[in-house]
């Protein structure tokens, strides 16, 4: 056998396991998403409506809102992910004393679950225990604020708690780029004259490019994911203000049974 035939023999599994768990899924939810399903109401059938799903999602002011805050999120989210992680790798990137142990502790966020980092941080926001209130305000009670009852106060927890979560992985990403570029570079630069800043402008982000459009692509596609962390922080609320599209689909299908509806905003 020959060595492309082997190697397409070798992928034949993968090919199946992703068959099986990626691609059919998404075709069956783009079918269900043509016609009208009410898990309340079994009696009506599954009707074929085609595009109807859609045209209602086009016109649901619910859907609108909920897409501007996914945007915002994923903006936000990933345009700071993306600054701090470059700013953890070009410090990690330094030989300093201790450098081993800060990397370890820089991933910890990362490891931890979402679930349980979305529990952490809804104690850390909570408006009569809550960690935040207390470094706030003190013993003074009375000031405390509700943080996951405000739509703006929650949207910017959520985002927060996202940042801290995954711009150690963005690190790690960019610090691996950082480790192939050879010190023989800064090094000339150095006797040519070029500071800090020239050297990073001129080396530095150039050479970092590839590096940093992989980290720009995992963060952009997970954080338009996100599901976990809203569905744990706030459920959406207040008001739907921190609902997003994957929990909005998510509500319709197996809160409310509209599973038509529902699979027409997943597959958008």
């Amino acid at each position: 056998m020959s060595d492309k035939n082997f190697g397409t023999l070798l992928l034949i599994p993968a090919a199946v396991f992703l068959l099986g768990l990626a691609v059919v899924p998404v075709l069956q939810s783009f079918w269900l998403s043509l016609h009208r399903i009410l898990l309340t109401l079994p009696g009506l059938g599954e009707a074929f409506v085609g595009l109807e799903n859609f045209r209602r999602l086009a016109a649901d002011p619910d859907a609108r809102g909920t897409l501007g805050f996914t945007f915002l999120f994923v903006i936000g989210t990933t345009l700071c992910e993306m600054v701090l992680g470059l700013a953890m790798a070009l410090t990690l990137n330094r030989s300093f004393r201790g450098r081993g142990w800060v990397r370890a502790a820089i991933l910890i966020p990362w490891a931890i679950p979402t679930v349980v980092a979305s529990q952490m941080w809804r104690f850390i926001l909570n408006d009569q225990y809550g960690l935040a209130n207390l470094l706030l305000f003190g013993g003074d009670a009375v000031s405390y604020r509700a943080w996951l009852a405000d739509p703006w106060s929650a949207r910017a927890a959520i985002m927060a708690a996202d940042i801290w979560k995954t711009s150690s992985f963005t690190a790690l990403l960019i610090l691996a780029g950082l480790q192939t570029i050879p010190d023989e570079l800064y090094e000339a630069a150095r006797i040519d004259g070029a500071g800090p800043w020239k050297q990073f402008r001129r080396i530095t982000l150039p050479l970092l490019k590839p590096a940093l459009l992989v980290a720009l692509l995992f963060r952009t596609m997970d954080a338009f994911r996100v599901f976990d962390l809203v569905f744990v922080m706030t459920q959406g609320g207040p008001a739907s203000s921190t609902s997003v599209l994957q929990f909005y689909g998510y509500k319709r299908m197996f809160t409310e049974g509209d599973l038509g509806y529902g699979s027409a905003v997943s597959v958008v």
